[in-house]
């Protein structure tokens, strides 16, 4: 896959050692010559091998029934949801910024629907706008809050996820006087967001599958995508060169927002109603799958097939342990080796990456 020379995109940190524009575009005329090398400095490398090895793991270990349909819909459902919302979690990571009020999203959101179209009756069209303008403004005072201010993102979103779920439970109990809000959901936007598929695949995979091809395609394809690496690999350059820093962070906390204000519509509408504390699983589970997917915490390098990878991964941990007949306690640590590994990993990869160019400069990679 090609890429387009960056416009307007800063010298990236590192750029002359590892620029991809020099690596990736085929001229005319020249077979591109792809090395074993070239493979291990791509960074959904290492989620590739992680999801190969545990699957084969859990095609051991946890017999017949995890290779059945049913088996495979289980982590599929789940790698679904939450590749919904570690997209634009690592969109966000790439450019160098944490969301951790992902969690407070869904369940906000969820419970804006079922208490518009549930308790009030309006239209459900009305409640499912409604949930995504909760978590579009949700992601703009993210957004506009770590711009104008310089506070680090990971707290202001600390402090959105809590005030959030402690906003989500007040007006919850005040307006329809419990914690669960149910909702009969229209025919219509049961079927697009909350059915399943032979009885067993959630409609949400389709949703994954388009979410991460507008992703690839903003990535790759666009001017956004060059600026999202070059604010990763150096915010201060990237600002200097007339990227509009602000702009395109304040865009990428609603990105994140808005795909966890979907995955809230999708769980009101899969199980008929709305829990003010559901949701909160996908606050750490979003970013374990982004890391374990080859995105870098200090930003600037990653690869929407990696985090697809990586959000595989953790569904298949997370559920390959119940058909083993082992405590599922034991998924918990597996999926912390795997995160500690994954880091390891990157690292590894990143500095392969760095010494391909005869150079050790600490480098922004575009790897999409």
């Amino acid at each position: 896959m090609t890429t387009q020379t960056p416009q307007g995109a800063p010298p990236s940190r590192g750029s002359s050692s590892l620029n991809p524009t020099e690596t990736n575009v085929v001229l005319p005329g020249v077979r591109s010559q792809r090395t074993i090398g070239d493979l291990f400095r791509r960074p959904e490398t290492g989620a590739l091998v992680g999801t190969v090895t545990v699957f084969i793991f859990f095609a051991i270990f946890g017999g017949a029934q995890f290779l059945t349909t049913g088996g495979t819909a289980s982590w599929l459902n789940i790698a679904s949801e939450l590749a919904l919302v570690a997209l634009p979690v690592a969109l966000l990571m790439i450019a160098g910024e944490f969301d951790l009020s992902v969690g407070s999203v869904v369940a906000s959101s969820s419970v804006t629907l079922a208490v518009v179209s549930g308790v009030y009756g309006m239209p459900q069209i009305v409640g499912i706008l409604a949930a995504l303008a909760v978590g579009a403004l949700t992601g703009f005072i993210n957004g506009i809050i770590v711009a104008r201010t310089n506070v680090p993102s990971f707290i202001v979103t600390l402090a959105m996820q809590f005030a959030l779920a402690g906003l989500t439970l007040g007006l919850a109990r005040v307006i329809a006087g419990s914690t669960s809000v149910p909702i009969t959901p229209d025919p219509v936007f049961k079927a697009m967001f909350g059915t399943l598929i032979n009885g067993q695949f959630e409609v949400a995979i389709f949703w994954a599958i388009g979410a991460a091809l507008v992703v690839v395609w903003l990535l790759q394809m666009t001017r956004a995508g060059n600026w999202i690496f070059a604010i990763g690999g150096d915010s201060q350059s990237a600002r200097a060169a007339g990227i509009p820093v602000p702009k395109v962070k304040i865009a990428l906390f609603m990105s994140t927002a808005l795909g966890a204000s979907l995955v809230g519509i999708i769980q009101t509408m899969l199980y008929n109603g709305a829990q003010t504390g559901s949701g909160q699983s996908f606050v750490f589970n979003s970013i374990v799958a982004v890391v374990v997917g080859g995105v870098l915490l200090t930003g600037g390098y990653g690869s929407v097939p990696g985090v697809i990878l990586g959000c595989l991964t953790f569904a298949i941990v997370n559920q390959g342990i119940y058909y083993t007949g082992w405590n599922s306690d034991w998924a918990q640590l597996i999926l912390g080796v795997l995160l500690l590994v994954a880091v390891l990993m990157n690292n590894t990869f990143r500095r392969l990456a760095l010494s391909g160019g005869g150079k050790k400069k600490p480098a922004a990679a575009k790897g999409a």
